[in-house]
């Protein structure tokens, strides 16, 4: 993490060169040092020249690969009074010798069938001398094609595939792919010019750009937005969690916060409330424009000169299922790092760990993580694998010690390296940095060239010395700055490098824990599509207040929507100390995500707080340590079907139209329903989905619709599915002293309600087993137990 001091450090100027005390944070649209890069932008230059689709010059249905037709447009303007239109307007070639360029060019279109829910859609605006064999953002490197599973049909004017899901129809003239689901209802449709003669605005078809300034190509992919739709996903966003009317650009950046519109963990993936996702298979800057400049086009422009694009039918359930079959489902994380994380910017020694391991049991706060973080270094925030031996006399031991008493160790780190860095003559004389055009450095600091083989062993070989010590897990912190305008290893610029960096990062952080340590994990601020594979991530730099903790949400519900089961958040907010007021009611909303840390400026010990804020962070942080066969088994099952712990209404409920507005609360797992405090009051207005929902702490029953719920004892509201069996274990101060022979479970059942079931997974187990309960008199008994023999079940009816 960074310190206000040093936003300027890394997000703006060359790194290491300065050190201004209350410098700024990068301001946002300007043309700056990393700046995203909005491709839309070259949409709307009349002195660019444009391509627009207009039919199927051929196709064979057989390998569903043609060719498309396009014809040529250039602006025009026209002056209308004191207005000056300017729309698209056939053009004439303008290159010489003009028998040797083709005026309206026919390039080649491939329609694919991934599964029976998966449609790929590629196109291309010129010939390919470089094509990538393999990419990192599949989890297998390619995708599969299997078009026996949709069946062909000649049509009138073009040509139909059907699959028991969905329907594919390929137009000629005008050229559009349609698509509809298995009930006969258009999901979207590419756009043709013809599509716009009914209006005065003018707006692009599918198209593409030549840009008259280099001759490079951009695609503009447009597909049709219908009345009521809304879009959610793109990452980890913090503006509106309904895109439908906004302009998103997808490009890796330092935020510098979580209230405005560039993100951390941008990721090209969103899905429709119509019944439809869409993944963008591209690295490159991308900018969609979800209806915002015309409310029923769907602008995707694509940095790339090709478009590939994956569209998934279904509920949102199969549309995540089926991206995370394609992109990867992210790996289970270990026990432990379910248990609570304590750190700060920055515990300096080893005393100050000790003495923090210590009073976090002195004052029986249950704690898994210690982290470490800018500060373990001989100079701060100088990286350099190695801990100060000034104030870490024996980090070996003092990691030994903390792990016998159930604390794991977290070390942050960072891929770059400033001129004074021990490091930084090593790296350049290996060549494991990003160079630019002279071969020299784009930045002042080195910026590790994650898609160098060598660098990755070079790297991971630090990072196994610090396994070797002790350290459990990596902070993989930043990762938005490689450089736009940088050369490679790969043979590529960083027009398609910078976003792949953060999946780079990941990836090898991620690959060499698991090899060392026999488990998947890290802690980590950027993404791109694939990182799933790698958990966990967390929300970046939020600022200390009831805005930021509702961004933080909407962030985490997004990110959720694009595939990661797993996030986390600095409760309490970052940037400056906590206020009491909002870190009170932020801790059980952090306590009630897949997982959960305290991190920040100083201080965020609990005990240095009131003797009135430790009780009730001590009761939330107990509340979730005996929710911890709930957390487990959910995030057993979130991993295998793709889905988030932390889960927007409507993924759970697809067919409730309230569950596609609801995002101020969302549902943890699939059965506990979450509403934070977001203002210092005691009550809020709750949502309810179909069903009975009975009150976690007070056990008051409510039905579906809208109530006005007052919070229990711990500041959060809390509901469970009637008919849901939470099950609980013994309160313990770390996960390694939890005794799993012995569960109890508590039946949230109405009077009427005459059973229950709950789901369990074995930190040593196969699979999630679900455990059923009947009613007998007053209470429940467990009818079948799959796990006789390794757990005793006690009930208790939650009333």
């Amino acid at each position: 993490m960074k310190k206000s001091h040093l936003k300027t450090l890394f997000s703006i100027c060359a790194f290491g060169l300065l050190t201004v005390p209350n410098a700024s944070a990068q301001i946002q649209n300007a043309d700056v040092l990393n700046a995203p890069i909005d491709i839309s932008k070259d949409f709307q230059n009349y002195l660019n020249t444009f391509y627009f689709a207009d039919e199927l010059a051929s196709f064979d249905p057989a390998t569903g690969k043609g060719t498309i037709k396009y014809l040529r447009y250039n602006y025009k303007t026209r002056q209308a009074f004191n207005n000056m239109m300017m729309k698209p307007d056939v053009e004439k070639a303008n290159e010489f010798p003009t028998t040797e360029y083709a005026e309206y060019p026919v390039l080649p279109f491939e329609i694919q069938f991934v599964s029976d829910r998966t449609v790929r859609i590629k196109t291309t605006s010129g010939p390919q001398f470089h094509p990538q064999k393999e990419s990192l953002m599949l989890v297998d490197g390619v995708a599969p094609n299997h078009p026996e599973l949709w069946k062909y049909a000649k049509i009138e004017g073009g040509h139909s595939y059907t699959s028991k899901h969905g329907r594919v129809e390929i137009l000629t003239k005008p050229w559009h792919v349609k698509i509809y689901d298995e009930k006969g209802k258009l999901l979207t449709s590419t756009l043709h010019d013809t599509d716009f003669k009914n209006t005065y605005t003018p707006t692009l078809p599918f198209s593409y750009v030549r840009r008259n300034s280099d001759y490079s190509r951009s695609m503009g992919a447009a597909f049709s937005l219908e009345p009521d739709e809304k879009i959610f996903g793109c990452g980890e966003s913090f503006t509106q969690f309904n895109k439908r009317g906004s302009k998103v650009v997808l490009w890796t950046d330092d935020a510098n916060g979580i209230q405005n519109e560039t993100m951390y963990k941008p990721i090209p993936f969103y899905m429709s409330s119509r019944g439809y996702g869409v993944f963008m298979h591209h690295s490159t800057p991308i900018t969609v424009d979800f209806g915002k400049y015309f409310s029923s086009a769907n602008e995707m422009y694509i940095g790339d000169d090709e478009a590939d694009l994956f569209f998934f039918i279904g509920e949102p359930k199969d549309i995540l299922d089926q991206y995370t079959n394609l992109t990867g489902k992210a790996a289970m994380p270990p026990l432990w790092s379910f248990g609570f994380w304590m750190s700060r910017i920055t515990y300096f020694s080893e005393k100050e760990g000790r003495e923090v391991a210590r009073d976090l049991r002195k004052y029986k706060i249950p704690t898994d993580v210690i982290h470490f973080d800018t500060g373990w270094f001989d100079v701060d925030w100088r990286n350099n694998y190695e801990f100060a031996k000034s104030r870490f006399p024996d980090a070996t031991k003092m990691m030994a010690d903390l792990k016998k008493d159930g604390f794991q160790v977290c070390l942050w780190q960072l891929p770059y390296f400033t001129p004074k860095n021990t490091l930084f003559p090593e790296i350049m004389d290996k060549n494991l940095a990003v160079r630019d055009k002279k071969g020299n450095l784009p930045y002042e600091d080195a910026v590790l060239d994650f898609s160098n083989p060598e660098t990755i062993t070079w790297y991971q070989g630090k990072l196994k010395k610090l396994f070797d010590e002790g350290v459990a897990v990596f902070k993989v912190d930043f990762g938005e700055a490689a450089p736009p305008d940088g050369i490679y290893h790969s043979g590529r610029t960083g027009f398609y490098e910078h976003n792949l960096y953060p999946l780079r990062y990941n990836k090898a952080v991620a690959e060499i824990t698991q090899k060392e340590k026999g488990y998947t994990l890290i802690w980590a601020r950027s993404t791109w599509a694939g990182s799933q594979r790698y958990p966990l991530h967390w929300g970046g730099d939020s600022e200390t207040t009831n805005g930021a903790m509702s961004a933080e949400l909407r962030g985490g519900l997004s990110l959720g929507l694009s595939g990661f089961s797993f996030w986390s958040h600095d409760v309490g907010g970052f940037a400056t100390k906590s206020p009491e007021n909002i870190y009170r009611r932020w801790t059980p909303f952090g306590m009630l995500t897949s997982h959960v840390r305290s991190h920040g400026e100083p201080p965020r010990e609990p005990w240095l707080y009131s003797k009135d804020f430790l009780e009730g962070f001590r009761k939330a942080d107990n509340m979730r340590y005996e929710l911890m066969p709930y957390i487990y088994a959910q995030a057993k099952e979130s991993s295998q079907k793709g889905l988030p712990m932390m889960r927007a209404l409507f993924v759970e409920y697809p067919n409730d139209p309230g569950a596609w507005l609801v995002d101020n609360q969302y549902l943890f797992g699939s059965s506990m329903l979450v509403a934070p405090l977001f203002e210092e009051v005691e009550e809020r207005d709750v949502y309810l989905p179909e069903g009975t929902w009975i009150d976690y702490q007070t056990k008051k029953v409510y039905h579906a619709g809208w109530h006005k719920i007052k919070a229990g004892e711990i500041p959060i509201i809390v509901l469970v599915k009637d008919g849901t069996a939470i099950p609980h274990i013994g309160l313990a101060q770390s996960t390694k002293d939890m005794d799993w022979s012995k569960l109890t479970l508590k039946v949230f059942a109405s009077d009427k309600t005459t059973s229950a079931t709950a789901k369990v997974f074995l930190p040593e187990g196969d699979a999630v087993q679900e455990i059923k309960v009947n009613k007998t008199g007053n209470n429940f008994e467990v009818t079948a137990n799959p796990l006789n023999g390794k757990t005793i079940f006690k009930t208790e009816w939650a009333k």
